[in-house]
């Protein structure tokens, strides 16, 4: 597509075209969502398919090479409220693959199969409209397209479908004001990101033992969606006192990381808010980073919706402000009674995972119990003996027999029976944090836990979410299985990183159309150097695709994927490849 935009809308804005399109939107575009559209295709497939024919050959849409004349407005808005009932491909009767709406004549093809491509070519249809989030796509040009008219269009007409199902603007839209405008005008040069650029790196000032601080500090900032929300000026203020948000300090925090500065940054104001918010890590003395990661989320959460001092009640399974998109994950736990194999499930919202290493108190069982000697997620299961983070979940997701000393009242037996609790994820959160539980804390002993754990650049964590479970029930899942070496990891994840793409919630992507998976990328590690008394916090984070860099409070230093994989590993960080949106 051109500069000046794409010539071929116009053959497209004849008499009544914006009327045509108001039609489009109104009916189908934003009449509801891709689940509904689904079930209501399944009810009514059958019936639409048989007259598809008989629609695309009425009279008044054969000859709409500029558009749809105003007589046949009327028509259309019947014929789409009829179509709009289902979601259906005419070609292939798909509801999902993508689905676009031929604007010349009333016509649905999927994008991923290319049935909309080719009644384009066959009729000339130069142009067709995204239903699932009503962007333009020109067939000449080979790209979705920007239209002023219709872009205002488009939004007129989702406000109008927000205020009838009662939900109001979902976001805030932002547009330049004229004093921006004018500085834009006077400012020409901008600013490039390359992938040698250095922006948003930036080190931080120890300010007497904070390095528990500085480290989750640049993991945050280097969390991807975390900084765009905080960089396109989402955050509202929802508390009375601005100057006492943690929000809005982290927003501050973002536009000093990406703002250029090479200097280190001094970060006493938010040091202050946490002292006030967190009074249990309050002073000098050196604090645990997941400690500090957990109260951080916390106060985050409750400032995003407005709660300054904990009292309103707040549910993360039912949030959705931008800490728990993010990092809430569902935790299932199922609990089989021993007699009647009765099961009792609950699902608890989690913000991490912290998981148990061997030579811990903790009965540890051998690292990779019936081995075949398979690689699963990029780590060897050898007898090599080291312990991997897949073998630490594996531990986790295990069944676990709870022994006569924690019996338990069973719904179906009606009185206390033996039985085994097992954990597995329910729902897997966007940035995944897994805390390796290096520091134990006993009645007898105080240490830290030295045992080497490997974990890979990318994890799947399709072994233990709770659909796998049942698969494994039911005799129909198959372990994932990833030979690579170690040198091919790393250009495979190299190769993955430039060919990431997205996947819609209803279950399908729409690249290829197969089903989504679970895996992540690594993208930070903080470390802990020296003992329980005594040590020191550093963090490895990820800036632009496969360059990694070594945070150690106020100095930043280049690091090798070596450097990070090689490390002891006290948090880590793993963004989810496939992002779901709804």
């Amino acid at each position: 597509m051109s500069p000046a935009g794409c010539s071929h809308v116009n053959s497209f804005k004849a008499d009544n075209w914006k009327q045509s399109l108001r039609v489009i939107y109104q009916c189908f575009v934003w009449s509801g969502t891709a689940e509904s559209r689904k079930r209501k295709a399944e009810n009514t497939q059958q019936h639409d398919m048989e007259d598809v024919s008989d629609v695309i050959s009425y009279p008044v849409f054969r000859n709409t090479s500029k558009g749809i004349c105003q007589q046949s407005v009327k028509i259309l808005e019947l014929v789409l409220l009829r179509k709009a009932k289902s979601c259906i491909c005419h070609m292939c009767g798909a509801h999902l693959n993508r689905l676009h709406s031929c604007l010349y004549c009333v016509f649905f093809g999927c994008f991923t199969k290319k049935h909309i491509h080719e009644h384009a070519k066959s009729k000339r249809h130069n142009l067709a409209i995204d239903l699932l989030y009503g962007g333009i796509y020109c067939f000449m040009c080979q790209d979705y397209i920007y239209d002023k008219d219709m872009e205002q269009i488009a939004k007129e007409e989702q406000r109008k479908a927000w205020k009838l199902q009662g939900v109001g603007e979902k976001y805030s839209t932002w547009e330049p004001t004229k004093r921006e405008l004018e500085l834009l005008r006077h400012n020409p040069k901008r600013r490039k990101i390359t992938t040698n650029c250095t922006i948003g790196l930036r080190g931080l000032i120890n300010l007497g033992n904070t390095c528990f601080m500085n480290c989750i500090v640049q993991a945050l900032t280097h969390t991807p969606l975390l900084r765009d929300f905080f960089l396109s000026d989402r955050h509202k203020c929802e508390m009375q006192s601005p100057n006492c948000c943690l929000v809005c300090e982290m927003s501050r925090l973002f536009q000093e990381f990406y703002s250029g500065y090479r200097s280190p940054h001094i970060p006493y104001r938010l040091l202050h808010l946490v002292w006030t918010h967190a009074r249990h890590l309050a002073g000098y003395e050196q604090q645990d980073a997941h400690e500090f990661l957990i109260a951080a989320l916390d106060v985050l959460h409750r400032h995003c919706k407005g709660d300054d001092n904990g009292k309103k009640a707040s549910n993360p399974n039912h949030c959705n402000c931008i800490i728990d998109q993010i990092f809430t994950g569902g935790l299932q736990s199922d609990v089989t009674c021993q007699v009647c194999h009765g099961v009792s499930t609950t699902i608890d919202p989690f913000w991490d995972i912290s998981l148990d290493l061997p030579g811990s108190s903790t009965p540890f069982w051998p690292l990779s119990p019936g081995s075949d000697g398979n690689v699963v997620n990029g780590e060897s299961h050898m007898s090599s003996g080291t312990t991997t983070l897949t073998d630490c979940l594996r531990r986790f997701t295990r069944p676990e027999h709870l022994g006569s000393s924690a019996k338990i009242k069973c719904s179906g037996c009606h009185s206390y029976q033996e039985s085994t609790k097992q954990l597995t994820m329910k729902k897997l959160p966007i940035v995944a944090c897994f805390h390796l539980k290096r520091f134990e804390h006993s009645a007898k002993l105080r240490r830290k836990i030295t045992t080497y754990v490997s974990f890979p650049l990318e994890l799947d964590m399709t072994p233990f979410m709770a659909s796998s479970k049942e698969s494994r029930m039911n005799g129909q899942y198959q372990q994932p299985v990833d030979s690579l070496n170690n040198d091919n990891k790393v250009l495979c994840e190299q190769h993955r990183l430039r060919e990431m793409h997205l996947v819609c919630m209803c279950g399908h992507d729409f690249i290829t159309g197969k089903q989504p998976n679970h895996k992540y990328s690594l993208f930070a590690v903080v470390n802990h150097q020296g003992t329980l008394e005594s040590g020191h916090y550093t963090s490895f984070i990820r800036q632009h695709k496969d360059q990694w860099f070594k945070c150690d409070d106020a100095i930043i230093t280049k690091a090798s994927i070596k450097d990070v994989l090689d490390s002891e590993g006290y948090l880590l960080f793993y963004h989810k490849q496939f992002l779901e949106y709804e």
